[in-house]
């Protein structure tokens, strides 16, 4: 009977089910603190990338927002004045669901519309300044773009002042079809009547600068100057390939290809540009002018 008797076992507690949702234990990690470069694909603290947003690893330049711009190159890294705020909703063809998408950008970037303009003083020098967004509707160009880049040029010219346009753009805003194509002519006009003022145009073409806005005004300038690495073309690469049913070389749309083939001045990286800016200034300004804004 003593063989038949149950044995005793050591009583061992269940092990608690993880809670999948539990993130008590779960290191937290600040939004932001930590970005991968489309480049090299290496992550990188925010704080390493600094004021200029340039990978430390290899030196590729983020896309940056016009009040970061503004802070890298005007004096006490602020306009004098902004230039044409416009908080008016427009939908010219009355495209679908067109007026919410752009009251959503204005409320995840902060900006009313796809370019900034408004007077500052480099190194002392005044001009008029206009900066595409990037991360506004990709910098699209529809008919309130084309106002005020149109405005900027025709105030530069009645104050004879330069003009310094930092473009960023996927092209011409689909959903105002035609009107949007229409401010191609609206401003190359207006840039050449300021040239025909004898005054100067300073273009810095940043990633991306495409379609429409590379077919026009981007490509006007006196001088223009690029970012490392920028994409700057008309169509896309597979669009292209597609049309002409032939593979094209890699990096034919960067700034680097652009310079090599002529329709780029000058490469210059992102922490250079205000002194460069500055020199070409200088070197353009004309005697005797008065600017009264």
């Amino acid at each position: 009977m003593r063989l038949l008797r149950r044995r005793k076992y050591l009583s061992v507690p269940e092990k608690e089910s993880k809670n999948e949702n539990d993130q008590s234990h779960k290191p937290h990690i600040p939004d932001g603190m930590w970005q991968k470069c489309p480049d090299c694909k290496q992550t990188v603290l925010s704080a390493d990338l600094a004021e200029t947003k340039i990978c430390p690893q290899c030196s590729y330049h983020f896309r940056i927002s016009p009040k970061q711009r503004i802070q890298l190159i005007c004096d006490h890294g602020k306009l004098e004045e902004e230039l044409f705020y416009q908080d008016e909703m427009t939908n010219p063809i009355d495209f679908p669901d067109y007026e919410a998408k752009k009251r959503s950008n204005q409320e995840r970037t902060g900006y009313d519309e796809a370019v900034t303009c408004g007077l500052a003083k480099i190194k002392g020098q005044p001009l008029a300044l206009g900066i595409m967004n990037p991360f506004f509707m990709m910098g699209s160009m529809g008919s309130i773009v084309g106002e005020k880049i149109t405005r900027l040029f025709e105030y530069a010219k009645d104050h004879a002042l330069p003009v310094l346009l930092f473009t960023a753009s996927g092209g011409a805003r689909m959903q105002e079809g035609i009107i949007s194509l229409m401010q191609m002519t609206k401003i190359s006009i207006a840039v050449e009547e300021h040239s025909q003022a004898g005054l100067f145009y300073l273009t810095v073409l940043t990633d991306p600068t495409t379609g429409g806005v590379t077919a026009s005004f981007a490509m006007q300038g006196d001088i223009i100057l690029a970012e490392p690495g920028a994409t700057i073309g008309f169509a896309g690469k597979r669009v292209i390939e597609q049309t002409i049913h032939q593979k094209i070389e890699e990096g034919f749309q960067t700034a680097e290809h652009q310079l090599e083939h002529g329709f780029v001045d000058r490469i210059v990286p992102r922490q250079q540009l205000r002194d460069e800016i500055a020199d070409l200034l200088l070197l353009h300004s004309r005697e005797g002018d008065i600017h009264d804004y």
